[in-house]
């Protein structure tokens, strides 16, 4: 059976374009479209579509307005169709902790130019978001692709060195899903938890917002990441959008480093980089922590920081809302422990007190 899919937006010419990418994929159909949200709860009722597509600016009806409303009376993966400016990318944040699975950009004018690649990119969505694992509220966030399939060979090669310090960091991937589970990872940190480092699959423009977000509610001081900064305890680095994270050391001390080298995995920012950075400058000091989201990026980095020493966690299949980073983390013999989002907080702080360091109460 396709995929049924239904078009929410009060653009003529979006509603068309929208229909006409869903219609040419062999797997899924429009069956409607709807120029705003009342329009849109008569025609789930009578359509029953497994996906929608929803514009966040709309009449009648805002679009988070909707898609709470939706996810209280008829929960069901939703795409969010938004503009990559500051003020939507804190509305988009916003939807994606209401339910939202993914979000889209909106096609610019000469979307000629790249609409095979949009069209790839909206339809692997819509396809992830019929197999997810629907939750209330559940999170989601972007999952960009770019061609080709890079190894992080492209950015680093693999280190083999002594590690001049003791101190321990953290290293996190995450992708769809990943904007909620790092938010209730980061909420239970304690102010002096390791240094953090975090690679989000998540457009340029978003990762500041969201950063920004996240420091609002933790306790550790959560930022975008510089490049250049020192690593500190009870501090987060969210890898910018389109730009790979690493870390390095400088004498005793981590340092964050910044690439613009070619997309590794598919992804830039990439899971891979990091982690394969982290294996490189921390060996045994380091702790991996692979989150929900689809593909592998992460599974090839955290086998390597397995093999340097690193103690590694996956989020387990049930709590993620896509089990496909951890899954194939795991099947590659990369991960120590597997854990429910909830307890990944409890499991670091176990492995650091083993390791020596006080006991942490999450």
């Amino acid at each position: 059976m396709p995929i049924k899919v239904l078009v929410i937006d009060d653009s003529a010419l979006m509603r068309s374009l929208l229909s006409d990418i869903v219609n040419r994929q062999p797997d899924m159909m429009a069956v409607g479209t709807a120029p705003d949200p009342i329009v849109a709860r008569e025609k789930i009722k009578a359509l029953n579509p497994d996906v929608l597509t929803l514009d966040v600016e709309m009449p009648r009806m805002d679009g988070l307005v909707f898609l709470e409303k939706l996810m209280h009376l008829r929960p069901m993966p939703v795409i969010m169709v938004s503009s990559l400016t500051e003020r939507h990318s804190s509305v988009t944040l916003q939807a994606l902790e209401l339910g939202a699975f993914d979000f889209v950009t909106k096609p610019k004018l000469d979307i000629c130019n790249s609409l095979e690649e949009y069209a790839d990119e909206l339809a692997g969505k819509i396809r992830g978001a019929a197999r997810c694992r629907l939750r209330r509220p559940a999170g989601g966030t972007v999952c960009r692709t770019v061609e080709p399939k890079n190894s992080a060979d492209v950015v680093l090669s693999v280190g083999h060195g002594r590690f001049a310090t003791t101190e321990k960091v953290v290293a996190i991937g995450s992708s769809t899903g990943g904007t909620e589970a790092l938010k209730t990872f980061l909420t239970a940190m304690p102010a002096d938890c390791p240094g953090t480092l975090i690679t989000q699959h998540m457009p340029e423009t978003f990762t500041r917002t969201f950063a920004k977000r996240l420091d609002s509610l933790c306790r550790i001081t959560v930022k975008e990441a510089e490049g250049g900064e020192r690593v500190l305890p009870g501090h987060a680095y969210i890898a910018p959008g389109n730009r790979h994270l690493l870390l390095k050391r400088s004498g005793a001390n981590y340092v964050t480093e910044l690439s613009d080298g070619p997309p590794v995995c598919r992804h830039r920012p990439s899971v891979d980089v990091l982690f394969r950075s982290v294996a490189n400058c921390a060996g045994s000091n380091a702790i991996g922590i692979i989150m929900t989201g689809m593909g592998d990026d992460g599974a090839a980095g955290m086998r390597e920081m397995h093999d340097n020493g690193a103690f590694t966690l996956a989020q387990d299949e049930e709590s993620c809302v896509v089990f496909g980073m951890p899954k194939e983390a795991i099947a590659r013999g990369g991960v120590d422990r597997v854990a429910p989002l909830h307890e990944l907080a409890g499991q670091l702080f176990d492995w650091l007190a083993s390791q020596g360091r006080r006991h942490f109460r999450v």
